[in-house]
């Protein structure tokens, strides 16, 4: 069996694996990056939104925490919302340095937009709503550049090696195992496995899966945020993501009666759930974004899209409907991204710091990536160095478990944005191991908060507040107050 013995093994290719790569790398760390797509491959790739940083002379990290605190719905871990919020401006100046160009004014100040939730415009953005790409390209550069990081594209990691004491390194699909002193999993998220979704089909939850056979803690999985503006077209277009920021510079979003029925820049939860109604009282399968009035400039790869899709934004409507877009839950982590199995840490959407609560602040995502890469890269670098000798050798890979359309459809018929415990139940025998531990995790919360609501506990519980959900191998689903 081939072995490798790194520093540091970060797994997955995004925004998140990238930086955390190069932030390992430039304190001196060895490491190997492990990444299924080519790099630049990555589901970061498509990512819209910007970074929310408070960077203007208006604007605060405080009243930047108080934003996401009120968006979360009294679920948000306030720890690790004030470290997101205090180091934001740092993980944008960084990023600035390693060459990626924001968007700014003639004066070369940032151009900062406005989202839902915010009350200071402060939604950094790279080449409008191509952000992510921009991010993903320069990072994929430096990444390969970089003679202390060893790349391995075209690679899956399919187990984590293990003992029950510590993580100890990962296993790929072709035997191979990456032994390390700190493994990072920076896998993404989980919303394709919802059957209506803004993400890419790879995007199932796959380090999740991973974490949780090797004993880590999971939480918060029944909070899945849903996106209010996803395309509701059978053109090809079905599910590409609207960004908010077209709303924050004035897009409107009105019913079949050509009238608004909301406020467009409410925390998602609100406007999805108002979406939704929309769609109830009149049987139609969307409601109506008219984005006539933004100046299509600010926005080119949307109204791009848009109309390779047959839809001319600057002259028609744009039908809209809500999507599965970004699980808040994911690996249960602390402020510095560890897991509660030693040597192992998670960083982005596969992970869960409490940050998000029960409903993602919008663009707190991708500057979530990158503060906490930081910070997971420099807690790597005091784990003990790897052992090559203590892995066993493994001859017989783990079969990664099949996702099937049926379990798509049932986790979106059951599971969406309105759920009750008949329909947990029947999801809770699903073939699927992660849709079961969603169900799971949605019945052991009985109330309705944010992106979670029962539709047979309507009410929000204060005895919840604070509590996120959480799950390991072995145990069943428990409530735990964070700090």
């Amino acid at each position: 069996m081939a072995s490798r013995t790194p520093q540091v093994a970060v797994v997955g290719a995004g925004a998140a694996g990238l930086y955390t790569a190069l932030c390992a790398a430039r304190n001196g760390a060895r490491v190997t990056l492990i990444s299924g797509p080519p790099l630049a491959g990555s589901s970061s790739w498509w990512a819209q939104g910007g970074l929310a940083a408070a960077m203007s002379a208006d604007d605060s990290p405080e009243r930047h925490l108080r934003d996401t605190i009120a968006a979360g719905r009294g679920a948000v871990r306030e720890s690790a919302a004030r470290v997101l919020c205090d180091e934001a401006p740092q993980a944008v100046d960084d990023l600035t340095r390693l060459g990626v160009r924001f968007d700014a004014d003639r004066e070369g100040r940032l151009s900062l937009g406005l989202e839902g939730g915010h009350s200071a415009r402060r939604i950094v953005h790279a080449g409008g709503a191509a952000t992510g790409r921009r991010l993903v390209r320069q990072l994929s550069a430096l990444v390969a550049e970089n003679q202390s990081i060893n790349v391995l594209e075209g690679r899956r990691a399919i187990e984590l090696i293990s003992d029950t004491t510590r993580c100890r390194g990962v296993r790929l699909e072709d035997g191979t195992a990456i032994v390390s002193g700190a493994t990072v999993l920076a896998t993404g998220g989980a919303a394709a496995l919802w059957s209506r979704t803004t993400n890419p089909a790879g995007a199932i939850g796959t380090g999740l899966l991973l974490a949780y056979d090797a004993a880590a803690t999971l939480a918060d999985l029944e909070l899945m945020q849903f996106h209010p503006t996803a395309v509701a077209a059978a053109n090809g277009a079905d599910g590409f993501l609207v960004t908010e920021a077209v709303r924050g510079e004035g897009a409107r979003l009105l019913n079949r009666a050509g009238e608004r029925f909301v406020d467009e820049l409410a925390p998602r939860d609100e406007v999805a759930r108002a979406v939704q109604r929309q769609m109830a009282l009149t049987g139609a399968p969307s409601v109506d974004l008219d984005m006539r009035h933004v100046d299509p400039a600010l926005f080119p790869n949307v109204v791009s899209a848009l109309r390779q899709a047959g839809i001319d934004p600057e002259h028609e409507l744009v039908p809209v409907a809500p999507a599965a877009h970004y699980m808040m839950g994911g690996i249960a982590t602390d402020t510095d991204a560890r897991a509660t199995l030693p040597g192992l840490y998670a960083v982005g959407e596969c992970s869960c710091t409490g940050l998000h609560g029960a409903n993602r602040l919008a663009s707190n995502s991708l500057t979530e990536c990158f503060v906490f890469g930081a910070r997971a890269a420099r807690a790597a670098l005091h784990e003990p160095a790897p052992d090559p000798a203590a892995v066993e050798a493994h001859t017989q890979p783990p079969t990664p478990p099949a996702l099937t359309q049926d379990s798509r459809e049932a986790l979106w018929h059951h599971a969406g944005l309105e759920r009750d415990g008949a329909g947990l139940r029947t999801l809770a025998c699903d073939p699927h191991p992660l849709v079961r531990l969603i169900a799971q995790s949605a019945m052991a919360r009985a109330e309705s908060r944010g992106a979670h609501q029962r539709r047979d506990f309507p009410a929000l519980d204060h005895e919840l507040d604070g509590g996120h959900i959480t799950l390991r191998a072995g145990r069943d689903p428990m409530l735990q107050i964070w700090d």
